[in-house]
């Protein structure tokens, strides 16, 4: 997921636009969401946390979950926090200045491929992909992997939170869910049914003029699956126009009026419009807002090694700072929300057995060359690169406003299944080992993969030292069922790609090759290029006390234990279908309701869109133009 790869090497300045962004999102006195009342720090006198070592509740990690919690939680003004970052502030050597390299969209391969804000971590070597390691980087600085990622909103299908209840998650339907998406956003498209409108978290909708994203659009339809306009609304299923968490820093007035853009089928949007924007992060969208509250205490480079317990029940932390042992206590909880690798390995050197159930998400690139020069292919030529980033650091605008992967679709791979089991993301770039390596030529790709696959990895400590990397074995493809369904994306990958949408745009197959056609030569393609998708999860596992495998229960509350809960991508019960920031986000705000004992939020009948029939949507038929020697696996 790379794009622009090198930009401009100093960061010389955030201009006033950049500052006055903050200002925008100081928390008023109190509002209302759904009948709860949210009261900020200047209702009343609050607790001062600044010099404490002990406080109400500890905070373990300051990433996607953890930045939301220290939020909500101190809203109270008599709710002590303190919040524990291993990493470093997202900002230019400690000062209030954005780091440019986290905030500029299409700039997040500088932090994917080093080690500055990132745990950089590797899986083992695995077996059933020619015994490969693979990449996993993870966020090590203020707003976690929310800094590093792609910033794709997406938050999974209705039917996974209707599944995690059935897995034991009682209460987390997605009735109970739905709620606090909505609670979390503001969209820029303004509030309704599945839409948030007054939350910390800005989202965006893409709204690309590069001709490539609209002929992918075109070639999906083409191929006989239906267009939508909201895939975290009503309708998943389909194809169309992604979200992103990015901030667009200018007026709604004047966005819809003057760039106003069609969401139609077969329509590109106003050729007027141009990307503004920068990367909202958990940072920006909770940590920040809530800095100035006395009763929040925020530390980085603290490295936590283990839970403190008086028996079963949680009582404190200890940590590393500059190289120096300390301790910290809390009154009333210890909340662990590191991630799907770092809260479960902190549990285990604790002495808290987990680490099962490691889930994650696998995808491939299939790659075409293009005819014409539309791709991001000269961006990452060095005068370029410094021509997008100066617009950028004085506009917000252009190029480095975006990370380009602006429309993608969810589909279902074979008939009989409720709801889509693969993702697409189109990019009009090539991307080469994780974007370490830039575009060798003009050429587009899609990012495709299954949602919920059957193989189950673990995470287990590779020694008792808190500083060493635990063991990641993610058993990627080791059942029948994954194989298959990876072999069909690479098929239906290729169908969209073939369709006339793409005529005018097609050279050569890059990736796979034209000379791969067989099942067999398609399972050994993807074992040998096939890479993760950053989205490991489910370690923690909530559950029922019954359940062997369950962590936490429904109340986050760490299972056989005290005072200690888990808020983040690990309590997952299973993966959701589509990225994990959104469903991350949201499990932090539904926990820190219950956390704060304030009643569930609930949205009962919202429709979601069920297909008329389990088969399969694409058409056969309508691909029988296409060149039988290039795509003959089509032709059956």
């Amino acid at each position: 997921m790379s794009f622009l790869i090198k930009g401009a090497q100093k960061h010389g300045f955030i201009c006033q636009t950049h500052k006055e962004l903050f200002k925008r999102c100081i928390l008023k006195s109190s509002k209302t969401f759904n009948g709860q009342k949210m009261i900020s720090s200047q209702a009343s006198s609050p607790v001062n946390s600044k010099n404490m070592d002990s406080f109400n509740y500890i905070i373990v990690g300051a990433g996607s979950a953890g930045c939301v919690l220290a939020n909500r939680l101190t809203e109270n003004p008599h709710n002590t926090v303190k919040l524990l970052e291993a990493g470093p502030k997202d900002t230019v050597l400690g000062s209030k200045q954005l780091s440019w390299k986290i905030h500029m969209p299409a700039a997040l391969t500088y932090n994917l491929c080093d080690e500055k804000y990132n745990w950089y971590y590797h899986t083992t070597p695995q077996k059933h992909m020619d015994n490969r390691i693979l990449y996993w980087p993870r966020g090590r600085v203020w707003g976690g992997s929310s800094s590093l990622n792609a910033m794709v909103y997406i938050r999974g299908h209705a039917e996974d939170y209707n599944r995690w209840s059935k897995e034991g998650a009682v209460g987390w339907d997605y009735e109970f869910c739905l709620p606090y998406f909505k609670k979390a956003q503001t969209h820029e498209l303004g509030a309704d049914l599945y839409r948030g409108g007054d939350g910390p978290l800005h989202v965006s909708r893409g709204k690309t003029k590069n001709p490539l994203h609209c002929a992918f659009l075109d070639a999906a339809q083409q191929a006989g699956y239906p267009f939508t306009d909201d895939m975290n609304g009503f309708q998943q299923e389909g194809f169309g126009w992604m979200d992103m968490t990015i901030y667009e820093d200018f007026p709604r007035a004047v966005y819809h009026t003057e760039i106003s853009y069609i969401i139609c089928i077969g329509y590109c949007y106003n050729k007027n419009v141009y990307f503004v924007g920068k990367r909202w992060n958990t940072a920006s969208a909770y940590l920040r807002p809530a800095l100035s509250r006395p009763n929040l205490s925020a530390e980085v480079s603290t490295l936590v090694t283990k839970v403190l317990f008086e028996g079963t029940k949680a009582i404190g932390i200890e940590y590393i700072k500059n190289g120096e042992k300390k301790k910290v206590f809390a009154s009333k909880e210890v909340i662990l929300s590191g991630g799907a690798i770092n809260s479960p390995q902190l549990l285990m050197l604790s002495g808290v057995g987990v680490g099962q159930n490691l889930q994650d998400h696998l995808e491939v690139y299939i790659q075409q060359k293009c005819t014409q020069p539309l791709t991001l292919y000269k961006s990452q030529k060095p005068l370029q690169m410094i021509k997008i980033g100066l617009e950028w650091f004085w506009k917000s605008t252009g190029d480095g406003a975006t990370a380009h992967l602006e429309t993608g679709g969810f589909i279902r791979s074979r008939p009989g299944i409720s709801h889509p089991d693969i993702q697409f993301h189109f990019l009009p770039s090539q991307v080469i080992d994780h974007g370490r390596v830039a575009s060798q030529l003009e050429a587009y790709q899609v990012h495709i993969g299954p949602m919920r696959s059957t193989s189950v990895g673990k995470l287990k400590l590779k020694s008792s030292d808190p500083t060493e990397h635990p063991i990641l074995e993610p058993n990627y493809l080791s059942t029948e069922m994954d194989v298959w369904e990876f072999r069909q994306c690479v098929k239906l990958a290729r169908e969209i790609f073939a369709q006339k949408a793409f005529e005018e745009f097609r050279g050569p197959e890059i990736q796979p090759g034209e000379h791969i056609q067989s099942d067999k030569e398609i399972d050994a393609f993807i074992r040998q290029k096939s890479d993760s998708a950053y989205h490991p999860s489910c370690t923690c596992k909530m559950g029922q006390n019954s359940d062997p495998m369950a962590v936490v229960n429904p109340e986050t509350k760490v299972i056989g234990t005290e005072n200690l809960r888990v808020v983040d991508a690990s309590i997952m019960p299973s993966i959701v279908s589509g990225n994990l920031n959104a469903p991350t986000i949201m499990i932090a705000e539904k926990a820190a309701d219950i956390i704060l004992g304030l009643p569930p939020l609930q949205e009962k009948n919202v429709p979601v869109y069920k297909p008329k029939t389990l088969e399969t949507q694409h058409n056969p038929d309508k691909v029988a133009w296409q060149n039988k020697s290039i795509y003959p696996m089509l032709i059956k």
